[in-house]
């Protein structure tokens, strides 16, 4: 055998090598990575059949000529895939898992070269062969239960054959990513090695495995043959998985459990019956709406990064950064910013809330070094790029300043005005405000090109989302600049119009105003919370005023009001919310709200129910209590929100309904497995949304769609097309 091309395809070519090996190398044309897509997979078919018919091979490594082994499959194909029926995906699955066994099936002995991240069907890839050796820095995982789906190219059936079912399920149900220790001890792979020796080594062995020192064709009939579990075993081993993966998955996510009911219905069938168990199962999960809101999720996480990678592109780097006003929130910003690798300036009036500050920097550095983040020595030294100070000396050489002070727009105006005066012709100034006008505040500025708003969300440290706000006078490069800043602090950044509210608390206060006016005609507030939790919410309505404080509840709600009077004002009932606000009740932060709450040992509150609660609120009911029924209350108020959003877009508030729904997932917890308002409403269906809107016409202006939704419904259009 000659040493040459062998095969030729835009992603795969196989290429003849010494001794009576082959090499097929996954080196997709124009891209970064290499993934399966349909084009991939007829590839990979062809570069099969060609190594089948080829004379004199002897032994077959695969490799990537990327920095990656394979990411996964093409998730971009999906949606068009999903659209067919469940016995069409099913068929389509098990004809691309005939050319993974194809390979699989090869006469002579195969070893992977796991160079990179090898996930999803690229490590189903890597199964396929009969050895397998992995890079020291790779990782390797099924990360499919994330998407709402499960392996679909063997990995439910491979991976519990080399591995064994408890390992199996919990790999392929926890969606992780694995180091190559952890794979190692698992039999996953073969053997660890550095880098640069993946390639020899993988050639080593399948000179070995040639020579008769291993013995591949019985690793190969144990991936192929029944999961070695007897009766009583396959009963211990799925009777305690499934209800655990069912109670750590939680009702709204089926692909879990049905991933470990796929490796137990298959256990006791050969290959080939099996990978038409996991093709049924595959289907079936697809066709799920929470398959198409992950992706869907998936898919606009991209095209969010994407858009921040163009900021990053127009904005000035920030090299050094201050924060205005220490405490909580300014340790939360200087923390993000510095452990991100950009130093940054703390400046308060106060001793006492610089202490407060860095203290609460210091916590969350200290929470990374016991969790092994970091070392104690790199936290020290990113502690130390946070200078806390009570005088703005430094002022002349940041590039950006975040202004945390407290909430009030006098306070606000006159420190913006003052550090304008001492900072270098340029620097960015933003205000980490929840609900004061932009343009307002850009009145005390001399150059409001310069400023913008910048809307952290807490606890900054795990808040995904920075709202960054620009006013009419708001330059172009400075909204680029704060959002690659909020970008280079790990953080998602969605940009908004100013208005009152800007888009996540404007769209939230909608919702809990459907759920005053339930309150105020007799609802239970515990019901509708479990309700509101079912439906997925982290937490429900009172639960979540309590979180965010009933004085700043109340404080934005006034603000909202002013704002929209039509359809948030908040004077034309007394209620609950009143109530608690004026019983001085403000939820977690004094112990106190819609629950009582106790420390646990951590210190972290607990809630617990307080008898009064339910007096209070009865004092607000006129009518008395009414028990409503599950759906009544998620209309009640879901349709608000959904109504809000869709107002948001119309406005030009957010460009595209990606941000928007993002906006909602990143920064309040919409329920992920219901892909925001804008998808809840594409998966309803909008004449089914108009319909329900019309139930509580009674109720005003909060439940009147707009008319874009009623041209939609008449045109059957989505706000994401399939």
């Amino acid at each position: 055998m000659s040493n040459g091309p062998m095969y030729s395809g835009q992603s795969i070519r196989v290429t003849a090598l010494a001794d009576g090996l082959a090499e097929l190398c996954f080196d997709r044309q124009g891209d970064a990575v290499n993934k399966f897509d349909a084009r991939t997979v007829q590839e990979l078919k062809e570069a099969g059949e060609a190594l089948a018919q080829a004379k004199d091979v002897k032994g077959l490594i695969v490799t990537s000529a990327k920095d990656v082994f394979i990411v996964g499959a093409d998730i971009t194909e999906f949606g068009a895939n999903f659209e067919r029926s469940e016995e069409e995906i099913a068929a389509w699955a098990f004809e691309a898992n005939k050319v993974f066994s194809a390979i699989e099936d090869l006469p002579f002995p195969s070893c992977t070269a796991i160079n990179g991240f090898a996930l999803g069907g690229g490590f189903e890839m890597a199964l396929s062969t009969d050895y397998r050796v992995m890079a020291a820095t790779a990782q390797v995982g099924f990360p499919e239960v994330k998407l709402g789906i499960i392996p679909g190219f063997g990995g439910t059936v491979r991976f519990p054959r080399l591995t064994g079912a408890d390992n199996a399920i919990e790999w392929i149900a926890g969606g992780g990513q694995n180091k190559a220790d952890a794979a190692l001890k698992v039999h996953a792979v073969d053997a660890v090695v550095a880098a640069d020796k993946v390639r020899d080594a993988a050639i080593a062995l399948v000179q070995q495995a040639i020579a008769g020192k291993y013995d591949w064709q019985a690793r190969r009939a144990q991936k192929k043959g029944p999961l070695k579990l007897d009766p009583i075993e396959t009963m211990m081993v799925f009777g305690t998985a499934i209800p655990f993966v069912q109670g750590q998955a939680g009702k709204h996510y089926p692909a879990p459990v049905e991933a470990v009911k796929s490796i137990q219905k298959a256990a006791g069938k050969s290959r080939d019956d099996a990978l038409k168990i996991e093709g049924q199962s595959f289907a079936k999960v697809a066709k799920t709406t929470v398959a198409d809101s992950l992706v869907g999720i998936f898919l606009n996480d991209q095209f969010l990064k994407k858009k921040a990678k163009g900021y990053i592109k127009a904005g000035k780097k920030v090299e050094q950064a201050a924060v205005l006003g220490a405490g909580i929130m300014g340790g939360g910003i200087a923390y993000q910013s510095a452990i991100k690798g950009t130093p940054i300036i703390m400046k308060d009036i106060a001793d006492k809330a610089l202490d407060l500050g860095m203290s609460e920097a210091n916590k969350l550095l200290s929470k990374q070094v016991s969790r092994k983040k970091l070392t104690p020595e790199k936290a020290g030294a990113i502690l130390s790029t946070i200078r806390p100070t009570l005088n703005y000396g430094d002022f002349g050489n940041v590039d950006i300043v975040v202004e945390a002070v407290v909430e009030n727009p006098k306070i606000k105006k006159s420190v913006l005005a003052e550090v304008e005066g001492l900072v270098k012709d340029g620097t960015i100034i933003a205000s980490n405000t929840s609900s004061i006008s932009i343009d307002d505040l850009s009145t005390a500025m001399k150059k409001p090109e310069n400023f913008l708003g910048m809307h952290f969300f807490n606890p900054v440290h795990r808040m995904p989302l920075v709202e960054v706000i620009y006013g009419e006078k708001t330059s172009k490069e400075a909204i680029a600049t704060v959002a690659a800043y909020a970008a280079a602090m790990g953080k998602t950044p969605i940009v908004v119009k100013n208005c009152p509210g800007f888009l996540v608390n404007r769209i939230l206060f909608p919702y809990f105003g459907g759920w005053s006016m339930l309150l105020r005609d007799g609802g239970d507030y515990q019901k509708i919370d479990k309700v509101m939790e079912g439906f997925g919410w982290p937490m429900g309505p009172a639960y979540l005023q309590d979180v965010v404080g009933i004085d700043t509840s109340h404080h934005v709600g006034d603000v909202l009001a002013e704002g929209y009077p039509d359809r948030m004002s908040n004077k034309e009932f007394k209620s609950a919310l009143d109530v608690m606000y004026e019983q001085k009740r403000y939820g977690q932060k004094n112990g106190i709200g819609f629950y009582k709450y106790e420390e646990d040992k951590k210190g972290k509150p607990v809630k617990k129910v307080d008898p009064q609660t339910a007096e209070l609120i009865a004092s607000v009911q006129p009518n008395g209590s009414k028990d409503f029924g599950d759906e009544e209350i998620i209309d009640r108020l879901m349709i608000p929100m959904i109504i809000e959003t869709v107002r948001c877009l119309d406005e030009g508030i957010v460009e595209t309904p990606t941000e928007a729904d993002m906006g909602l997932i990143y920064g309040i917890g919409f329920p992920p497995h219901r892909g925001g308002a804008l998808k809840y409403a594409d998966t309803l269906g909008m004449k089914t949304v108009l319909e329900k809107a019309a139930n509580y016409a009674s109720l005003g202006k909060l439940y009147e769609p707009t008319e874009s939704m009623k041209k939609m419904a008449a045109e059957g259009k989505r706000y994401f097309p399939k």
